[in-house]
């Protein structure tokens, strides 16, 4: 009979690559116990994970991409304001100039109103002092006048009336 050593010895120096029967069902059987639990253990989790991880990406971008939106809505709100700022500041520097420009115009019409007023003013009293000096003039040569008269007439001419005609007659001549 044959020696069991002898054929394992004799399997192994002829087939010295391929493992034992005993070893390669045994490892079948552990690779599919390893397989089982990889399958229904730890592929599910890393699944899981890769799923959390991808939504998690994707709502990150979406955050992302919305950030963007709104920060773009608030640029052109921004640009949108700042225009009609703009247009408000230009539209308040033309109403202050058109102010500027009313308000020079009534300054210009109070000045010339009160210019002409104190004209006027110097008018009147020029034409009352040269009213007043042609009063005293009138009576200063009525009063020469009739001295000068009275010397050359050689009678007096103290009677108020007849000094009177003769000094209006003496300054009508001398008007005329």
């Amino acid at each position: 009979m044959l020696d069991a050593s002898i054929v394992a010895i004799d399997w192994e120096e002829a087939y010295p690559i391929i493992p034992h029967p005993g070893e390669l069902i045994f490892g079948f059987v552990a690779f599919a116990i390893l397989y089982y639990i990889v399958a229904k253990k730890v592929v599910p989790r890393l699944e899981a994970m890769y799923a959390a991880r991808t939504a998690a990406i994707e709502g990150q971008i979406e955050a992302a991409d919305k950030a963007k939106a709104e920060a773009q809505a608030a640029l052109e709100e921004y640009r949108i304001q700042l225009a009609d700022a703009r247009g408000e500041a230009t539209r308040i520097r033309e109403d202050a100039r058109a102010q500027g420009a009313q308000i020079l115009a009534e300054m210009r019409g109070q000045a010339q109103a009160e210019a002409n007023r104190i004209s006027e003013q110097a008018t009147t009293q020029i034409e009352a002092a040269r009213q007043q000096a042609v009063v005293q003039l009138r009576g200063e040569v009525g009063r020469l006048a009739t001295d000068l008269a009275s010397r050359v007439v050689g009678e007096s001419l103290e009677d108020e009336a007849r000094q009177r005609r003769t000094v209006e007659r003496f300054l009508a001549e001398l008007e005329a």
